[in-house]
């Protein structure tokens, strides 16, 4: 039993379940004793990561190969309910500033090692400082009481402790050997150790990344769900090839080169579908936004901000890489339609895609905007961005703005955002977070630079409420300050597209509600 205490407690129960509509089912209903085993599966994957660190990765695709390697104190299962992984049990104290977390015995990192408590603390302090932190740990402290023991103590209540411990999304709490931290430098660790069921065996740069089967990974008993639960490496070699060229990618799904394709060409979606060795799944994947350089340049000014907001026809820009309107829907929200059931407000809904030249033209003419090239970076690693990017630089040329559009692979785009004087803008696909003062945007060292004393005043009531129906009004605080301040102008959400070779098996159940999960799946080939 996991006993939660004190404040925290409704805002769990009810901030978790982020996927509206999800079936309540417990595990993949698959029996992997009769799933074929060994073998290999080869994912088609459309960008290469930066960095494989998930410490000091702030893109999805490090989670998306990494996560297989690594694993948390806390996960979260289909229903986004928090789960334990590497924590055997977790309580809170009646005050709420103190977890106790009693951990696993006999989990074996990938050097053979077993992990303790000291690797835990290691791990939590680096990841703390890290941007998968959200900020919300600056001031906790994580101490082992004794090797399976540590305790995490916190200044005051936080509602949105587990919330984040548990999110497996862009820099997520991955447990490393003490040694493996000890190592590291800023651009990473030098070695890839995890307790996960695959680890990892080779990454050729800009081709793929290799993992192989963990013969002495300790799997959890309970039914697999999510993240959480039962893991199996049912296959032996898992294979992510970077291939940003989507003929490459289609060609290679067809011709059975890939098993599975990452994010298929949303205009070839429905061929794939048809063809009698494919089908398709998909999933909410993320929203389109642009965000705003508000260090240096034209976008200081939030009247400049403003303009773009009140220029662009986001169904416009949205159809262009999607070419199917059941492929993504227009939202104002700062968190996904998916989520709507949980986080909705109305604030900011009358500024949504009004399409307003002239109200952006004055906008620019009172920041003074007087036809300065605009930089405009962009990636064609994910093609949809790079499409919607097309849209939005014709948009704005029609008001008067000179804007030219630079194309970067995701890695040297990654690398640009940081630098304050590269650009004016840049594309994004933001992905899901489990509550709205999670998107990382409104972090002040995130790329784009959110600077708002008003805004850090609201995240900090918004993470000291107890309960998640006292929390919604915050969230319209939130909204309010977020179309008043314009951080980013959201698009609008969308889904991605897996196709699968029928030889795939236990993967759609695995992944009720979540990305790419490859354990307890296999390939009947």
């Amino acid at each position: 039993m996991y006993r939660i205490k004190g404040l925290g407690i409704m805002f769990i129960l009810f901030s978790l379940i982020v996927i509206v509509g999800c079936n309540a089912k417990s595990d993949t209903g698959q029996d992997q004793d009769t799933q074929p085993q060994g073998g290999e599966i080869k994912v088609a994957y459309p960008a290469q990561p930066p960095v494989l660190d998930p410490h000091v990765s702030n893109v999805i695709a490090t989670t998306d190969i990494m996560s297989h390697v690594y694993e948390t104190l806390l996960t979260v299962d289909s229903n986004y309910s928090v789960q334990p992984m590497l924590a055997e049990s977790y309580e809170q104290s009646e005050d709420g500033q103190m977890v106790t977390f009693k951990l696993r015995e006999g989990v074996l990192f990938h050097n053979g090692e077993e992990m303790v408590a000291d690797d835990v603390v290691a791990s939590m302090k680096r990841w703390k400082d890290s941007v998968g932190a959200r900020g919300q740990f600056n001031e906790a402290t994580f101490e082992a009481q004794d090797d399976y023991t540590v305790t995490l103590t916190l200044p005051k209540p936080m509602s949105t402790v587990f919330v984040t411990m548990s999110y497996i999304g862009a820099g997520f709490p991955a447990i490393m050997p003490k040694e493996v931290i000890d190592r590291a430098n800023d651009t990473g660790v030098e070695e890839y150790i995890g307790t996960g069921p695959y680890q990892f065996e080779e990454w050729q740069q800009d081709q793929q990344v290799h993992l192989t089967k963990f013969e002495d990974y300790q799997s959890r008993e309970e039914p697999a769900s999510g993240f959480a639960g039962e893991k199996e490496a049912v296959v032996d070699d898992l294979f992510f090839v970077f291939t940003p060229d989507t003929s490459t990618q289609v060609a290679g799904i067809q011709s059975g080169e890939y098993d599975i394709a990452f994010g298929v060409p949303y205009d070839v979606g429905d061929q794939m579908q048809n063809e009698a060795n494919l089908e398709n799944t998909s999933f909410p994947n993320a929203y389109m936004a642009i965000h705003f350089n508000k260090r240096n340049g034209l976008f200081t000014d939030v009247k400049a901000r403003q303009a773009i907001a009140a220029a662009l026809d986001m169904e416009s820009i949205m159809i262009a890489p999607f070419a199917n309107d059941s492929y993504y829907s227009l939202s104002h929200n700062l968190m996904m339609s998916h989520q709507k059931g949980q986080w909705d407000s109305e604030v900011g809904e009358d500024q949504y895609n009004v399409v307003d030249i002239e109200k952006a033209t004055q906008l620019l003419n009172e920041a003074g905007y007087n036809g300065e090239e605009i930089t405009f970076i962009t990636t064609r690693d994910y093609e949809e961005q790079y499409n919607a990017a097309v849209v939005i630089q014709e948009q704005l040329e029609r008001i008067g703005m000179n804007i030219k559009l630079e194309i970067y692979d995701w890695p040297s785009l990654s690398a640009k955002r940081e630098d304050d004087t590269a650009y004016d803008m840049f594309m994004m696909g933001n992905v899901p977070v489990p509550e709205p003062t999670s998107n990382v945007y409104l972090m002040s060292d995130y790329s784009g630079w959110t600077d708002s004393p008003e805004l850090d005043n609201i995240i900090e009531e918004f993470r000291e409420q107890p309960s998640v129906e006292e929390a919604k009004p915050v969230y319209d605080k939130l909204q309010e300050w977020f179309w008043d301040y314009m951080p980013i102008v959201k698009v609008g959400d969308y889904d991605k597209i897996v196709t699968l070779q029928n030889t795939i098996e236990n993967f759609k159940e695995q992944n009720e509600n979540h990305r790419l999960i490859l354990w307890n799946v296999s390939n009947n080939k």
